[in-house]
């Protein structure tokens, strides 16, 4: 998710002609921080989303909008693996979640 996101951002910077150093001067970040948002390595905030939207004068809908796109042509394309290790990640998050919720329960009850 977070790789569509920045490949997005990238598309939308180039597409303005600004550079990494430019938008992470805009929304306060480091130039490495700000790459890395590009390159899909860390996490965006909606804070930090709705900061770069302004910096590039899109919304944050022009940014988010590959996420509903991508799934349906990647399917179309045959691509089923990623969309199915995406299903396993959220499934593994779920698990982790109700286990964790299940030992605070029993920790909270003695």
């Amino acid at each position: 998710m977070y790789e569509l996101l920045g490949s997005r951002i990238k598309a939308l910077r180039n597409a303005k002609e600004f550079t990494q150093a430019e938008v992470a001067d805009q929304i306060g970040v480091s130039r490495q921080k700000y790459a890395r948002i590009e390159r899909g390595i860390n996490r965006i905030t909606f804070d930090t989303l709705s900061k770069i939207a302004n910096a590039l004068d899109v919304t944050v809908g022009d940014i988010t909008k590959v996420l509903d796109e991508t799934p349906v042509a990647a399917y179309r394309a045959g691509e089923e693996s990623g969309s199915s290790k995406k299903i396993f990640d959220m499934l593994d998050l779920f698990y982790a979640n109700k286990h964790m919720y299940a030992r605070l329960q029993h920790r909270d009850a003695l």
